[in-house]
């Protein structure tokens, strides 16, 4: 009876986890190992991992998996120097800090959708956009960002909308320093940058590994951005992983190529996982 109450309690939980998780896993599976095409209803059958040699020989299999990589390394790299360097900018306290703060954060609460649309017509607009009216006002010729940069085009928007998040775990991190560690550094001669060497990065180091950690397993499904922005293209210059995926699902309406392909994505996601968190575990026991 003692054994049966606690379980009791846990049951709907597990229930839920498994309706959630493991349910559309296994169709996912399902899905992978037969010919399905929503076009092609009537010829469905096993065909074992066809989808998987289909989905890695696409010719834009290895424009996916490099674009995704560039992606997520030059948003993390991006979002973890600015978001150090204003986290630090505002730790000290000026006139309308609170404000500061608050304005600094707030991007990240905009949905990735209005995000992307607000950077493409209000920013990088050729015509009437914030950017163009800068290279006109200084005399020069606007640029498409869009086209001509396309998936530089998407790391500036991803980054911009991740860059509060970072910067908010690092202002965190920053209030629990030992201040009079700081002022005894300080009654020692140590400079800024001394003090930034020894005392404030090695501080933000577990910081820095939860970020890079939870950056990397969203990072790794963008899609929003690259739809509502440049479609994927030109060609392929800016599609990565996911939006392969959702060309397979929901263009050539092919569910079991892209069943396999979430497969793939499941398999990166998780391998990437458990690097960081064997990561983040090395900074926890220093």
């Amino acid at each position: 009876m003692n054994r049966f109450i606690p379980r009791a309690l846990m049951a709907p939980a597990v229930i839920s986890l498994f309706l959630w998780m493991i349910v559309p896993l296994v169709m996912t599976i399902y899905f992978s190992l037969i010919r399905y095409n929503l076009m092609q209803p009537d010829q469905t059958g096993f065909i074992g991992l066809e989808n998987f040699e289909y989905f890695m020989t696409d010719p834009s299999f290895g424009t996916a998996v490099m674009n995704t990589l560039l992606l997520l390394g030059s948003v993390i790299l991006i979002t973890v120097v600015l978001g150090t360097l204003l986290a630090l900018l505002i730790d000290e306290p000026f006139p309308g800090r609170g404000l500061v703060r608050i304005l600094l954060i707030s991007p990240f609460f905009v949905m990735p959708t209005v995000n992307a649309l607000l950077w493409k017509h209000m920013m990088m607009n050729p015509i009437y956009g914030v950017l163009a009216q800068v290279w006109i006002f200084f005399g020069g010729t606007p640029v498409d960002w869009l086209t001509d940069f396309p998936l530089f085009s998407v790391i500036v928007i991803v980054s911009w909308q991740w860059l509060p998040f970072a910067t908010l775990i690092f202002i965190t991190s920053l209030q629990s320093m030992n201040r009079e560690q700081l002022e005894a550094s300080r009654m020692d001669g140590a400079n800024y940058l001394q003090q930034l060497r020894y005392l404030y990065l090695p501080h933000l180091a577990r910081s820095v590994a939860i970020v890079v950690m939870i950056e990397m397993i969203f990072l790794l499904s963008v899609f929003a951005e690259i739809y509502t922005t440049t479609g994927g293209g030109p060609g392929d210059a800016s599609t990565n992983v996911a939006f392969l995926i959702f060309k397979q699902a929901l263009l050539n309406f092919d569910a079991g190529v892209a069943s396999a392909g979430a497969l793939f994505a499941v398999v990166l996601a998780n391998i990437a996982a458990v690097f960081l968190i064997r990561m983040v575990g090395k900074n926890l026991d220093k």
